[in-house]
């Protein structure tokens, strides 16, 4: 899916009814603009969300939530007192 488009004063980009409706973006939504590779990529803030996600997983692993081992911690130091 591609169209053309201009960039009007104050830098403004109308984003095409067919691209929005796709999105499920609708008037007022906040999205997330990001500059990658030379290209200007747009996301709803879920799916920024969900990319933040993937890429703290990637990093992260199949590792023990650290909320948890906190809470184990502290149990194990309030058994223990």
């Amino acid at each position: 899916m591609a169209e053309t488009t201009h960039i009007s004063e104050g830098g403004r980009i109308v984003i095409p009814a067919e691209f929005r409706r796709a999105l499920g973006l609708h008037v007022g939504d906040e999205v997330v603009l990001r500059l990658e590779d030379g290209e200007l990529r747009l996301y709803t803030v879920q799916q920024a969300i969900a990319r933040a996600q993937q890429i703290v997983a990637a990093h992260v692993g199949n590792t023990p939530s650290m909320a948890d081992e906190l809470i184990a911690e502290r149990r194990a130091e309030a058994e223990r007192e």
